[in-house]
């Protein structure tokens, strides 16, 4: 079963929370700033806010240009909307799929309570088929997958685990034990290798590396064939991309 989040050739550049080199992170302007640079993907994070909407954060508090200090889960989505982070403010996934509806995204679902309307936005957007849904709670992945049939996922950290010691041995149906239906492990760089990369590519999944953000670095894993790079430099990313073509 194919998802159209694969459809963009190889490598992948995955603008992690954007570009955020000028502007704030997971924001509507660090989206926009990636996409200029020519990135393919734009990877964020999902909380939940008090009144049950499913917006763009990486962390469970906050503070504002003018010093406010807050958490998420303890603020409504109106409460946040106004918030000046430093030129831009929070947005919801909702709002973020509607800005973006051509794009794909990668959704690190960051707490269980945010399931059901991460779920809700992605149904009602459309965009089951644009979007990778990541966790580290692995139980949080498979209840994403069961809820959304046929969206793609990456393994949460004790499925990493799994896929980390399927590589170890010479069988197929070990790793696809372990990858559990995911179509891409999204991993951090220090456990790539290329022997990982091999068994990952013949159980029919890819490999993405997290988070990297030197050119040398990227070089390095691309040559191992490493299908994805997650950067906070996606600019540098596509430099890179873009030298091999």
């Amino acid at each position: 079963m194919g998802s159209g989040y694969f459809d963009l050739a190889l490598p992948r550049v995955l603008a992690h929370r954007g570009l955020a080199t000028n502007v704030p992170e997971n924001t509507v302007p660090a989206f926009q700033a990636a996409l200029d640079a020519g990135a393919g993907y734009l990877e964020t994070d999902v909380r939940l806010t008090r009144d049950g909407v499913a917006v763009l954060a990486h962390d469970a508090t906050f503070v504002s240009a003018d010093g406010r200090i807050g958490e998420i889960a303890g603020s409504d989505l109106s409460d946040l909307i106004g918030l000046d982070l430093g030129g831009a403010g929070f947005v919801s996934l909702a709002d973020a799929l509607d800005a973006f509806p051509r794009e794909r995204f990668n959704i690190d679902v960051k707490v269980d309570e945010a399931v059901p309307a991460t779920v809700e936005a992605i149904r009602r957007a459309g965009a089951i088929d644009r979007v990778l849904l990541a966790s580290f709670s692995e139980q949080r992945r498979l209840r994403l997958a069961r809820e959304l049939p046929g969206v793609a996922t990456s393994p949460g950290r004790n499925g990493v685990a799994r896929v980390l010691l399927a590589a170890l041995t010479p069988s197929r149906r070990a790793m696809r034990a372990a990858l559990a239906g995911a179509r891409a492990l999204q991993a951090p760089t220090r456990v790539v290798t290329g022997r990982l990369v091999r068994a990952v590519h013949a159980a029919g999944a890819e490999v993405h590396a997290w988070t990297v953000n030197d050119p040398a670095t990227m070089r390095r894993l691309l040559d191992l064939g490493v299908d994805g790079l997650v950067t906070d430099r996606c600019d540098l990313a596509v430099a890179v991309v873009r030298e091999r073509i």
